[in-house]
């Protein structure tokens, strides 16, 4: 059995990119960690939707939890750090907020998990934080340090296949500008910097009950749940990493646990 740990910025990020490859690995008996940076208290929320006196905050938690399951996670484990809002936003300039914390303080603390754990594989994501999202980023920072301070070797750089999403919004007329990702081009990794090509279309039902488990992130999940199941699994069946560390060329069809 390995330990795979997927350390992710907020609730619900864990299901987009990496979602497929965490129900794999668990189902292949193998442990599951999932991290979370923030508790993404920023985020929008429809009118209504939380009880009176509920925060943001606890209820993306227990969404967070929902979508675990879903997943088949051994282990949540929040960090607590303040969200840090879009790019751009005044949250950003806050002492507290993620983006702004010590790299070297949080990596530390990722790093006791990951020793804690023993883990064989850290996911994180690409330098840009896949779409230049502060909190994205600072994952990127931290996760490769503390990746550094545990010694584990096997890094993996979670990302969206840039190429892949032009295709299927030249091949998806029916998307609006709305749903379409911002700044594509700037989107995640081109195809030619990817090394790890994960087919997930087996646990895509598994990953539409973790979109539907954060309830209160419905802008971000809502497009996509009422799409057709084969629509969804051409959009979300196959999961993108870069490996860190691998030479030019280098490929593999899943991470290495």
């Amino acid at each position: 059995m390995s330990v795979l740990v997927c350390f992710h910025a907020h609730p619900d990020d864990e299901v987009f990119i990496t979602g497929g490859v965490i129900r794999q690995a668990s189902d292949a008996g193998h442990r599951v960690v999932l991290v979370t940076a923030t508790d993404g208290a920023l985020g929008e929320v429809p009118d209504g939707l939380l009880s009176p006196g509920e925060s943001l905050a606890r209820r993306r938690r227990a969404e967070l939890d929902a979508s675990a399951a879903a997943l088949g996670v051994h282990r949540v484990v929040p960090l607590h750090y303040r969200d840090s809002g879009m790019a751009g936003t005044d949250d950003n300039a806050h002492p507290d907020a993620f983006c702004n914390v010590d790299v070297e303080v949080a990596a530390a603390r990722l790093a006791e998990v990951l020793a804690e754990e023993s883990a064989d594989v850290v996911t994180i994501y690409d330098a840009n934080g896949g779409y230049g999202h502060p909190d994205h980023i600072q994952v990127h920072r931290v996760g490769v340090r503390a990746a550094d301070l545990a010694g584990v070797g096997r890094v993996y750089e979670a990302a969206v296949n840039r190429d892949h999403m032009k295709r299927m919004i030249q091949a998806n007329p029916a998307w609006t500008d709305e749903a379409q990702p911002p700044d594509v081009d700037s989107l995640g990794l081109p195809e030619d910097q990817i090394t790890t090509v994960v087919d997930v279309s087996g646990q895509i039902e598994a990953k539409r009950a973790a979109m539907v488990a954060h309830a209160t992130q419905v802008g971000d999940f809502g497009p996509f749940l009422q799409m057709p199941v084969e629509v969804l699994t051409s959009a979300f069946g196959t999961e993108w990493f870069r490996r860190r560390g691998m030479p030019d060329g280098y490929t593999e069809s899943a991470l290495a646990l």
